[in-house]
């Protein structure tokens, strides 16, 4: 039988405390350098929430993620994303791809083409930090047999471009709840002026666009 006096008996205590207050330290840290993490991404990414722009009838086209002002967004359990398209005569598809910061496989869907509206996707599965970028496939406009010399310029259109993060801060919880009632009007239109001023960009809306966006929310 092993017997410990008080002395070893104390000398056992402390040193089994001493590796569990390690042990949360470490535990401490990694979370907090998560977090710190997070919030770096926040106050560094180079978004842009409004794609488009540029010379040229496609790549002008105005294209919007509803997203906050820093293109940084936590869409939460719902994983609800909205994409605005401005108006145009020629409407293209859209490209939308979502690449995961940590290298993980870039997954892609290719929306139908559509005039001005408002459409909501489900963002990737993902546990990091993920940029989702979307762009017109100005491609298949049919610039190519164009001879304007400056037709090439509707090859690119200028995307839109946010990164999507796990934790959610104050200046998602908005965005959340305006996504979450424009679900609730899947299939109807809304007011394009007063819906894009609760993402703070009723200036995006001139006479060009339509007083109602009809909200798709394609499987």
């Amino acid at each position: 039988m092993i017997r410990l006096d008080l002395s070893s008996m104390r000398r056992l205590s402390f040193r089994t405390t001493l590796v569990t207050t390690t042990a949360a330290l470490v535990l401490c840290g990694v979370a907090g350098s998560a977090a710190d993490a997070q919030t770096d991404l926040r106050s560094t990414f180079p978004g842009r929430r409004v794609g488009g722009g540029t010379r040229g009838e496609c790549s002008a086209r105005t294209l919007v993620h509803l997203v906050p002002e820093s293109s940084v967004y936590a869409p939460g359990t719902a994983g609800t994303l909205g994409v605005v398209q401005g108006p145009t005569a020629n409407p293209v598809s859209l490209k939308v791809s979502f690449k995961p910061e940590d290298g993980g496989a870039e997954s892609t869907r290719t929306l139908a083409a559509a005039p001005a509206s408002l459409t909501l996707i489900s963002s990737a599965d993902s546990t990091g930090p993920t940029v989702w970028e979307s762009s017109f496939n100005c491609e298949t406009g049919g610039a190519g047999d164009s001879l304007d010399p400056l037709a090439f310029v509707q090859s690119s259109s200028p995307p839109a471009l946010s990164l999507l993060v796990p934790d959610a801060e104050a200046s998602d919880q908005p965005v959340q709840a305006a996504l979450k009632s424009l679900r609730a009007q899947c299939g109807s239109s809304v007011s394009a002026k007063d819906t894009l001023a609760q993402f703070g960009l009723a200036d995006l809306v001139t006479d060009e666009w339509p007083e109602q966006l009809p909200v798709r929310c394609p499987a």
